[in-house]
Formats: C-alpha cells, structure tokens, sequence
C-alpha cells in the first residue's frame, strides 16, 4: 500500500511512525522531520522493537525498496505502508512550495551569535589567514547542490556586501547528468536562497557509469576540468570549492591509512592545465557540524550525492561497499574523539607541524629526499 504526502498530512498526530529506511549516512545528511531512521526494518520488526499499536510509513529515497519493506511487514502482521515517491517525491513538495524566505536565511548568518562566529568568522578568518581573495578577483563560486557549496555561496554574498575590497563573484552550477529531481532541488534552493546560478551542462556521469575502477575519482577529475574551463570562458581567475575542515583532516588521515603518504587538501592550489587559474577552499575551517546547524535552523534540504551510482536509494560508493573510505574514516575520527576530545585538532595540526629532521624521508617537487644525505 502507498500513501500520499496529502494522506498522510491526514493522519491523526500520534498514529503513525514515520520510518526512512535509507542508510544513516543519508538519514544524517537530510530526513523528513520527525522520521526515525531504522536502514534494517526487518530486523527490527524481528527484535519487536516496531510498534504494532501505530501505523509504520516507511519511506526510501524514491518509494521503491520501501515498498517491498512495508509489503514484508504487512505480512508479519504490522499495519505498514510506503510512502509515495519517498524522500525524493517530498523534497519535490517541498520545492514547490517554498516561500520568500531568503532574507530571514541571510541575517541568520549575521544576526545570530553562533553562525555568526562559527560560520563567517572562521570563512573570513581562512580568506585573510591564507590570502584567498585579492582586490579585483573574478570568482567562480562552484554550487554542487549540497549544503556546504550553498552555505559557501550566502558567505561570498555576505563578504561581497560588506565590500571591504571589490572583486566579483560568479555562482556556477555545473550540470553532470542530474536526473530531474536534483536539478529541481538545486534550482530551487538557489531561487530561495537569492543566490543567482550560471548552469551548464555535461554528461560527465555517462561518461563515467562504465567505469569499474575508481569511478568517482576519475568523476571527480573530469568535473574539476569542466568548472575550470568554463570558470576562464566566464572571465574568472579563481575557483572556490566547498571542502570544509572535516574534510581537511578526513583526508590527512585518509592518506595515511588508505595511501601510505603523508599529506591534504590544501587551502588554495595553482592549476596545473589551466594557465592563471587558481582554486581556493574559503570553508577550510568551517566546521560541518555548525554548517549542519544552520541548515537545520533555516529548514533547509539539499541534495546528497546524485550521481548515477546512488539514485537507488544508496550513500556515495568509492570500492564498491556502502560506506566509503571517506565515511570509513570519518568514524574512526568519532571513535577516536571519545577518547581524546583534542583528536580532530591535532590531526589538522599534524600537517603544519612536520618535523622534517625526524622523517627517514620526504618528497620535495616529485624527488624524495632521505635522511642519509645529511646524516
């Protein structure tokens, strides 16, 4: 059985139990309010740990495997439905009938304490700290959809505004093959947020659906040349990327543990095939949990991963597993932090503080220097 989005408005507050079957890592990033996240339904309905005195609706991200979840606990006895269209079929609703709220979104940037120092503080502290923008820059400001890339385009506005130097700011939304929701969400997001998108398209993730080893790296370098080349085509010097420091110290410990190397993202990069072209990385030291903050306060619901790997309702694949390396490392990172609240810190902080005379040895420009040579 479905239920429709206006059914269940209709239900009696109470009666029901809302149920996003997706995996915790899509729960986290994005959910409909109220929804408890159970990814093994089954099971849970095994262990009795389901009601049977409420309705279940249960819902993934298109309506489709929640709907073979609810007809399995029908037959267990529960009274279980599917919600039509699911996560994805809300966010459309959702979408449809947003209202002018971009103003109320932007003071909240300023207005309130917390985003205040913890968003466009730490975003400006990172520009001065490692000299991101310069007078008369022309900025591709790169908008995946998701909720880093939006908050780091409120953040230019707001740095804009101010006006403490002139340069200029382009909003680029590059299209790889989003299927029709996605680029809705993003559009629509865009629109409500104030944030004036220039979209091209490519058809990057056709190009890329075949490919059975490391396709998302090889995703990830080809969107990187099309933003650059359009970026230039637009009169831009820079490009701006929404990594923030999660990602920063995931990375570190993602090359050590995955790679054998030491080494991250930096805050800003010289293009090595696009002469004059730089990328810069203004949320360097924004942390995720404060962007999550301010999505959450502002309501706000953006697109995850949606390439063409994860349009059945799963999270980003790297090794052909349902968690990558990257989530792989991000919880042993909150494993870690249990022990030892300084960890995320120090991770970040072991990179700028390398005692080069206690390496056996290092790369400098491509050649790897050993200790011996100056033993």
């Amino acid at each position: 059985m479905e239920l429709s989005l206006t059914q269940l408005a209709d239900l009696p507050e109470g009666s029901y139990l809302l149920i996003d079957t997706r995996d915790e890592v899509s729960y986290e990033y994005g959910t409909i309010e109220g929804a408890e996240n159970v990814p093994d339904v089954i099971a849970a309905a095994q262990e009795g740990r389901l009601p049977h005195d409420r309705k279940l609706v249960l819902f993934c991200m298109h309506g489709i495997r929640s709907g073979d979840l609810a007809s399995e606990l029908e037959q267990m006895g529960y009274d279980a439905c599917s919600l039509k269209d699911g996560y994805g079929g809300w966010l459309r609703a959702m979408a449809m009938r947003r209202e002018d709220r971009t103003r109320e979104i932007e003071k909240s940037i300023i207005k309130r304490r917390v985003f205040r120092e913890r968003l466009f503080s730490r975003f400006t502290k990172a520009i001065k700290q490692y000299e991101l923008v310069q007078p008369g820059d022309k900025i591709a400001v790169c908008i995946s959809g998701g909720k880093d890339s939006m908050l780091m385009a409120k953040l230019f506005q707001e740095l804009h505004r101010q006006n403490k130097f002139p340069f200029e700011l382009v909003f680029l939304v590059m299209d790889p093959g989003y299927n029709e929701l996605n680029r809705l969400v993003i559009e629509n997001n865009a629109a409500m947020l104030g944030v004036p998108v220039t979209i091209f398209e490519t058809r990057i993730f056709d190009a890329v659906y075949e490919i059975e080893k490391s396709p998302c790296y090889l995703c990830a370098r080809m969107r990187r040349g099309y933003l650059y080349r359009k970026a230039q085509e637009l009169g831009c010097n820079k490009i701006a990327l929404g990594h923030h420091y999660d990602d920063v110290i995931e990375t570190i410990l993602m090359s050590i543990l995955w790679a054998g190397q030491v080494q991250t993202m930096m805050p800003k990069l010289h293009s090595q095939n696009f002469e004059g072209m730089e990328l810069i990385r203004p949320m360097y030291l924004v942390r995720e949990e404060d962007i999550k903050a301010w999505r959450d306060f502002n309501h706000l619901h953006f697109i995850q991963c949606a390439c063409h790997f994860t349009d059945t309702c799963s999270s980003c694949r790297e090794d052909g597993t349902s968690v990558s390396k990257r989530m792989e490392t991000k919880n042993i990172i909150a494993q870690l932090k249990k022990t030892n609240p300084f960890v995320e810190g120090n991770i970040f902080n072991s990179v700028t503080n390398v005692n080069v005379d206690m390496l056996p040895a290092y790369k400098k420009d491509g050649v790897v220097h050993g200790f011996l040579e100056n033993y």
